[in-house]
């Protein structure tokens, strides 16, 4: 009889008793699903914090379950078999627009090698599944883009400028957000802007 997917992501036999003893990977494909329906909006801070560490400390399938029973399937699904690179390596020089939208999977870390090239990283809808994206930055000219979202921030301290700018447009966000992502940009920008905003409102139909 074929495997059943369980509401963490793992596929296991007929029959999984909650007394299973539960592993790192069972944790931390835990831990993936409520980072994202947190980023989602569908957990609140408190919540969040409440679940993580039920989470980390789990010693069963059994402990685990609850975690997540109440979200979604269409979000544990999607988070579960999102499998995020350590590392994404992007080099351009004199070519289109390098973009990242949808539900793309953000890495661990990201290198930007790009010369004239604009770029846009839209988190409106990213699949975020670690806490932090450092992104090594090597870029002359053009623009960067970084379209956030409420609980994803932006930290341009490690960020050393040459005739360039960065500029804010976000809004005020609640004290209750939860961060889901730490962006840090480091490296260098030269001859051009570094822009960090929210989305775009929808416009009403």
């Amino acid at each position: 009889m074929p495997g059943e997917i369980s509401r963490t992501g793992e596929r296991h036999g007929a029959v999984s008793p909650p007394e299973v003893r539960a592993s790192h990977a069972d944790r931390d494909r835990v831990v993936e699903v409520l980072r994202v329906a947190a980023g989602d909006g569908l957990l609140t801070a408190d919540e969040l914090d409440e679940r993580l560490e039920a989470a980390l400390s789990a010693r069963t399938l059994g402990d685990l379950a609850p975690l997540t029973a109440d979200l979604p399937a269409s979000a544990t699904a999607g988070a579960a078999w999102a499998e995020a690179k350590e590392l994404v390596r992007i080099e351009q020089v004199h070519s289109g627009p390098v973009e990242r939208r949808g539900r793309w999977v953000v890495p661990r870390r990201l290198e930007l090698a790009v010369t004239f090239c604009a770029v846009t990283l839209d988190f409106t809808d990213a699949v975020i599944t670690h806490d932090t994206l450092r992104i090594d930055l090597n870029m002359t000219g053009k623009t960067l883009k970084l379209i956030t979202r409420p609980g994803v921030v932006v930290d341009s301290d490690g960020l050393h400028l040459v005739h360039s700018k960065v500029t804010y447009r976000t809004g005020a966000t609640s004290s209750d957000t939860p961060v889901v992502l730490r962006v840090e940009l480091v490296g260098q920008k030269a001859h051009g802007r570094v822009v960090v905003r929210g989305p775009r409102r929808r416009p009403w139909r």
